[in-house]
């Protein structure tokens, strides 16, 4: 009898034993068949990017070609977007830092490394934009893929700006006619509006004082402080967005703007046949240099979608259309043939390369610099 007890629990353990292996197999053979389901992304796309800045049929034909559909959101400085990435979940996939913020992220952890092997486009890229942005800001081109590119500068309703001087001539540093109290005393009477982010206002005010833009000593930005304080109440608006629309309309006649948004209130102007002569100025000293830059924040919830739109904004006939939609200059190499002839050969687009020269290359700022940029501009921004 102990005997056959002894079989009997040696046939139940073996067939046991089966019938747990049968189960394992069974497990792994429906999650081999159910991983490319999972691994396979929703058709959703969610992009954060500045207002005024894509083409009117770009979404539309990436969202007919792929069966993506794409949610668009839009953030209007670079202090906004940041903040959203470092708290982390923004449920966003494809986001457009400025180049120097993206720098921050980047050593954050905030923003992925893209897989480039899903992105053959980025071979249409102009080499030296991408050694620029390299050398300066994202090392072996890891992270980030520029959008479009500009400048941050002056943009002016000629013709409003020469009666409300009067007899007074044209600076010879375009800066003067902001930062310069004899010409926005006078200026004030038909508008004067400058961007609403003190990392673009600080860099031009910096280096109208002779300082380096993205200065790491405390102290000059207390004296750019002082400068700008000197021109507060010359100041009639302090917008990144809507001053496009006044600069237009002629509610405006002096904008510390981008050169691209100034373009685009040039041709509103000449569209709506109002009279408003908008001119970008190129100034004779120097200007800060932007690049906006797609990336993939490091928790975006469709990455691989997100490779998708990279690789179908870098397709030259698309990067094109944004330069012809938002006159700023892309940095695709291979899309110039596409761009406008008129806009190709605008120098306030497509800086001819003695002005590239003297322009600032975009550097980031420490969280240091940063709290003492946003104290002084907070407290130019509320005339205390």
């Amino acid at each position: 009898m102990p005997q056959a007890r002894s079989q009997f629990k040696r046939h139940c353990r073996n067939a046991i034993t089966r019938s747990i292996s049968t189960i394992l197999a069974a497990t792994a053979a429906a999650a081999l068949l159910s991983a490319p389901a999972r691994a396979q992304e929703e058709k959703v796309l969610n992009i954060y990017n500045w207002s005024d800045y894509i083409a009117e049929d770009t979404i539309k034909n990436f969202e007919k070609e792929t069966g993506i559909k794409v949610r668009y959101d839009l953030f209007d400085s670079n202090e906004v977007l940041h903040a959203k990435l470092a708290a982390g979940k923004t449920g966003y996939d494809i986001v457009v830092p400025s180049s120097n913020w993206a720098r921050l992220q980047i050593d954050g952890g905030l923003l992925r490394e893209l897989d480039k092997s899903k992105i053959p486009n980025l071979a249409n890229l102009d080499p030296q934009l991408q050694a620029l942005i390299a050398a300066k800001l994202d090392p072996g081109n890891k992270h980030l893929v520029i959008w479009l590119w500009g400048f941050t500068t002056l943009g002016i309703n000629v013709d409003k700006v020469k009666a409300t001087l009067g007899g007074m001539p044209m600076p010879d540093n375009a800066w003067d006619l902001l930062f310069d109290p004899k010409y926005s005393s006078k200026l004030k009477s038909c508008g004067i509006s400058v961007l609403d982010s003190p990392s673009e206002i600080m860099p031009a005010a910096l280096l109208y004082l002779g300082k380096p833009a993205y200065s790491k000593n405390a102290s000059d930005y207390q004296d750019a402080g002082r400068l700008l304080q000197s021109v507060r109440s010359n100041i009639t608006l302090f917008s990144s967005s809507g001053y496009i629309n006044d600069l237009a309309n002629g509610s405006l006649c002096l904008s510390l703007g981008w050169s691209g948004d100034i373009n685009i209130a040039r041709q509103r102007a000449i569209d709506a046949k109002n009279g408003n002569k908008i001119e970008a100025l190129v100034p004779k000293t120097s200007a800060t240099l932007l690049f906006d830059t797609m990336a993939i924040p490091t928790d975006a919830p469709h990455p691989n979608n997100a490779h998708l739109w990279i690789n179908y904004i870098t397709r030259p006939e698309v990067h094109a259309g944004l330069t012809n939609k938002v006159f700023y200059a892309n940095p695709n190499a291979a899309a110039l043939k596409f761009v406008r002839k008129d806009l190709a050969e605008n120098k306030t687009i497509y800086l001819s390369d003695e002005d590239k020269k003297r322009m600032t290359v975009p550097e980031p700022y420490s969280s240091d610099i940063r709290r003492v940029m946003t104290r002084v501009y907070t407290k130019f921004k509320t005339g205390l």
